[in-house]
């Protein structure tokens, strides 16, 4: 395993994070158990979760993920093994079930003492924010819209200073960012630099070949401000591992359950899905492990979120660690991300 830091600590983590969204929805307790074991013999130390997941998130499996993590760790002892990473639910009509005050100040201590519960640990490792309270375009919609009727108001100083004091109390060591843009990024990092307040070391935003949005704008404020990328669904919802064009993905998959995550398998996103395998074929690659072997060598990240439904997919995805791309295989990728940028923003 290759090993990394946590920007602006001295945390050690590796470039491979373990994923959790299906736990206790597409996968069973002691399935995810199975996943926490390879992972962490293989040399994982990093596992991201949340408290709306499984994905998709519904009242009726609300936080299942999170009571399975804690009950590995009641079971194996292995909270100390384990860079743990969770997140707050941003607002919406599919979140909720969960609460609707947002991230004001009852909403964030609510969120995490009941995820400490859930987790038994007494302190988690990473805090992050699901995604923006206000409107902006997350989620697939490719472009900002703006719209005047927001009733957001800006709160993210107040967020810092009640995050600011859930640090003090040692519930969360640090905190970070998701699915969240240039504007609001740098808008926390300046309330952090201007009033001493605590600073977003992480962004988790979702980056693949079929999504290389992030290489705008974030990725310079990533760089330049050394705020860490955390990379989600670096497989796009396993579209990258050619199992659906190749007709062989499983009753369980996510698309075949879930078939409103529609947008990694638009034509277009077939269409450059169809030509990276090729590619992976040419240089006698698995796709899966070129799509994760792309992502792990940008300079911007941190760490490579990876998940899988099943061991033998796991053992794959943690295996692209060892994979180095040549020029002549990113080359040819710039070749067609030329041709069809971003199909699957």
């Amino acid at each position: 395993m290759t090993y990394t830091t946590l920007p602006h600590t001295n945390i050690k983590v590796s470039k491979l994070c373990l994923g959790t969204m299906t736990w206790g929805n597409q996968n069973t307790q002691e399935e995810g158990f199975a996943q926490m074991d390879l992972a962490t013999e293989k040399g994982i130390n990093f596992f991201d979760c949340a408290e709306l997941y499984p994905v998709p998130a519904t009242a009726e499996t609300y936080s299942r993920t999170e009571q399975i993590i804690g009950n590995w760790f009641k079971k194996t002892g292995n909270r100390d093994k384990v860079v743990l990473a969770t997140k707050i639910a941003g607002p919406g009509d599919y979140t909720a079930h969960i609460r609707t005050n947002g991230f004001s100040q009852n909403a964030l201590k609510d969120a995490v003492n009941k995820s400490l519960k859930r987790l038994q640990t007494d302190y988690i490792d990473l805090y992050q924010l699901h995604w923006p309270e206000r409107q902006t375009n997350t989620f697939g919609i490719r472009d900002y819209k703006h719209n005047p009727e927001d009733s957001w108001t800006d709160n993210f100083n107040d967020i810092l200073h009640t995050l600011d004091g859930i640090i003090k109390e040692g519930k969360i060591r640090h905190i970070g960012i998701s699915n969240e843009k240039a504007w609001g990024t740098m808008r926390y990092l300046e309330e952090s630099k201007t009033n001493n307040l605590p600073r977003m070391i992480t962004i988790q935003n979702a980056y693949s070949l079929l999504n290389r949005v992030f290489e705008g704008d974030m990725a310079e404020i990533s760089l330049r401000e050394n705020i860490g990328l955390l990379a989600y669904s670096p497989m796009a919802f396993g579209v990258l591992s050619g199992k659906y064009i190749q007709g062989t993905a499983s009753d369980n998959s996510r698309l075949k359950l879930f078939p409103r995550f529609s947008r990694y398998s638009s034509e277009k996103s077939t269409e450059a899905t169809k030509k990276y395998l090729k590619i992976a074929q040419e240089h006698n690659l698995s796709l899966a492990q070129m799509a994760l072997a792309f992502v792990s060598q940008q300079p911007f990240v941190t760490s490579n979120i990876i998940g899988a439904t099943n061991l033998t997919q796991l053992k794959e995805n943690i295996g692209s660690i060892d994979i180095s791309l040549n020029k002549d295989i990113l080359n040819s990728i710039e070749e067609i991300h030329a041709v069809l940028p971003n199909p699957a923003p």
